[in-house]
């Protein structure tokens, strides 16, 4: 750890499993946010960290710098009511005024002011820190600030009402800026109207099983609880709004029921969807619902949740040794890791965990003894219908494991294109011990056609349906192969894919019609490298040609700088329809055995898949058409 992140001693008594409390917490966002201002410009409008520029430039970067890291001071100082060690806020009053005086202004201090989505709209994002923060802090910051500087911030602030945001989560930046202005009494029709459409978008958005898309389309990922449930929810609690707070509440506590059981033994979130370089932000609803009271959860398994992800990225070298800054990546830096707009202080997104501190020091949150996380309390499968995904935790190991059948990152007015293609949401199954390969290396845990030497991807995720029972769940789904450069097009060509999840085996069926004449189907597993004590298998159980192959994966994983996976392969010389059926597990226990003779199947028909299990003889039927079905019958 650098000099400024000085963690206090462990307290293995009331936090068994992760010797973390309420002062480690403490410490460690004073220690990330005081590096941080070692980059501030003299004003300390920007704080320009070093690394790689965003797409947005380093001036909207520089204002990144400034607005995180005023989120994690402001959750610290809010939480211990006005005390604040390190003097932070009296610097962040300074940088306001200076960031505000002149914006657009190309000199060392004004900040660049908001802008429509796409060109120029960074900003945007940034404003909502920077309102939660004042208004967090209104005591302390804003009500000392003098009537100019007050009027600077609003007129700035205000280009987040007036412009147009992502059609996604963005539209609850105006609803956050919009929020703060009226609890200062700055409100008027304008700021109703970002509530009201920040709100009415939202409604439109939810899709049950606790479960927002990210917009339009398809995308269900870690914005769930970082975006969709902590801006809403901060929004009606700070506002005292129980009307509000009556209908977000019990969906964050559905929320966390499956989200919960996505955080490994060792602390790790599940690596899914983008942004993920905001590490610990992931544990932002667990915070929220601590803070609400709307949570399944009790306030020892809370805690163990959020100090395992924290601690679980402060172990593994998040924090640069030599700066004390958050780097871009996963453990450490980690270019693939990134997307286009994210910039040097892009990981200060994970200052929302810091939400947990709103939560009182005499809270049981903070008070009870830690308990063991949902993961690690045995083997548990758990369909989620409405976002079309399959969790399953192995409680030997402490994996978890999400299989995908609903969530895409494809625009939803685009249509099916190779363009579309992305690692983080393409791939069949993730996990809080592995990462998805490159994609300029083969890829793990996908299904594809070859054409000419070509191979397809997965874009566009069409949802069959989901469900589960006792200790085994399912998940299936269907997408249109697309091929890189636009040729070859296959007309019909589709593949119905199915997931059953027991114990630590994954049942993988796949039903590919429309296939031309001497196409060549792959399948592969997970992938997984040395650095990690992790077994990867996949085993053919009907129509392949025979073992699975090692192919390498020498750019590795955000997990491991080199990886290898099991494929599978067969020829299909006739085209037509095929039906393909193989086992797969990932497993860190030391009892990995081989998957031959785990199961076998039965029957196969161009409409039915029958699989029987060893070892208790239960029966898995799985039927594709006339639409899909899954049964599982004790043997």
């Amino acid at each position: 750890m650098s000099g400024d992140l000085r963690l206090p001693p462990e307290d293995r008594g009331l936090s068994p499993y992760t010797g973390f409390t309420r002062a480690h917490w403490e410490a460690t966002a004073d220690g990330l946010v005081r590096a941080a201002w070692r980059w501030a410009t003299p004003g300390g409008a920007l704080l320009d960290l070093p690394g790689r520029p965003s797409r947005s430039g380093v001036r909207s970067d520089g204002l990144e710098g400034y607005a995180r890291t005023f989120l994690a001071a402001a959750f610290r100082v809010a939480g211990a009511a006005g005390e604040d060690p390190y003097g932070l806020l009296g610097r962040y009053a300074d940088g306001l005024a200076a960031g505000t005086r002149t914006p657009g202004r190309d000199d060392a201090e004004s900040w660049p002011p908001v802008r429509d989505h796409p060109v120029g709209g960074q900003p945007m994002v940034e404003s909502a820190s920077v309102a939660l923060g004042l208004r967090l802090t209104r005591p302390w910051l804003w009500d000392r600030l003098d009537d100019g500087v007050r009027d600077r911030a609003e007129r700035w602030l205000r280009g987040a009402l007036r412009h147009t945001p992502a059609p996604n989560n963005w539209y609850l930046f105006p609803l956050t800026v919009a929020g703060f202005l009226e609890s200062v009494g700055r409100g008027d029709r304008h700021t109703a109207r970002a509530v009201e459409r920040g709100l009415e978008l939202l409604e439109g958005w939810y899709r049950g099983d606790g479960w927002y898309a990210d917009g339009d389309g398809r995308a269900f990922d870690h914005y769930n609880g970082w975006a969709l449930h902590l801006y809403p929810l901060l929004h009606a609690r700070l506002a005292g709004d129980r009307a509000l707070l009556e209908v977000y509440g019990p969906r964050l506590r559905e929320h966390l029921e499956g989200f919960s059981l996505l955080f490994g033994g060792d602390g790790a979130p599940v690596h899914f969807g983008r942004s993920l370089t905001y590490r610990f932000a992931a544990g932002a609803a667990v915070g929220v619902g601590a803070l609400t009271g709307y949570t399944p959860l009790a306030p020892g398994v809370s805690r163990r949740l959020l100090s395992g992800c924290l601690r679980y990225f402060l172990d593994r070298g998040a924090v640069d040794a030599r700066d004390g800054l958050l780097t871009p990546g996963w453990h450490g830096p980690h270019e693939a890791t990134l997307q286009s707009y994210s910039g040097p202080a892009s990981p200060y997104w994970a200052s929302k965990a810091f939400v947990a501190l709103l939560v009182p020091p005499e809270d049981p949150l903070w008070t009870a003894r830690e308990e063991a996380a949902p993961a690690e309390r045995g083997d548990r499968v758990l369909a989620l219908p409405a976002p079309g995904l399959l969790v399953q935790v192995t409680g030997a190991d402490g994996v978890a494991r999400l299989h995908n059948h609903g969530s895409d990152a494809v625009h939803p007015a685009g249509g099916d294109s190779p363009d579309a293609r992305d690692v983080l949401y393409g791939r069949f199954a993730y996990s809080t011990r592995t990462g998805p390969t490159s994609a300029a290396n083969a890829p793990d845990n996908h299904v594809s056609v070859e054409v000419g030497a070509v191979a397809s991807e997965r874009c566009r995720i069409r949802p069959l349906g989901a469900g589960h029972g006792d200790g085994w769940g399912w998940a299936a789904s269907w997408h249109r192969p697309v091929f890189p450069g636009g040729a070859p097009v296959v007309p019909g060509l589709r593949a119905e894919s199915v997931t059953v999840a027991r114990g630590r085996h994954e049942l993988r069926a796949h039903r590919l019609v429309g296939l031309v004449p001497g196409a060549r189907v792959r399948l592969s597993g997970w992938a997984t490298g040395p650095e990690e004590p992790l077994v990867s298998r996949l085993h053919g159980l009907y129509g392949w040609e025979g073992p699975a192959e090692e192919v390498r994966a020498p750019q590795g994983t955000a997990f491991t700088r080199w990886a290898v996976l099991p494929r599978l392969s067969v020829t299909v010389p006739e085209g037509g329809t095929v039906v393909l059926v193989a086992l797969a597990s990932l497993t860190g226990a030391g009892d990995a055995g081989p998957l031959a003779g785990v199961a076998v199947v039965e029957r196969v028909r161009a409409e039915a898949v029958e699989v029987r299990w060893a070892g208790d003889g239960a029966l898995t039927r799985i039927t594709f058409a006339p639409g899909v079905t899954v049964t599982h019958a004790p043997g």
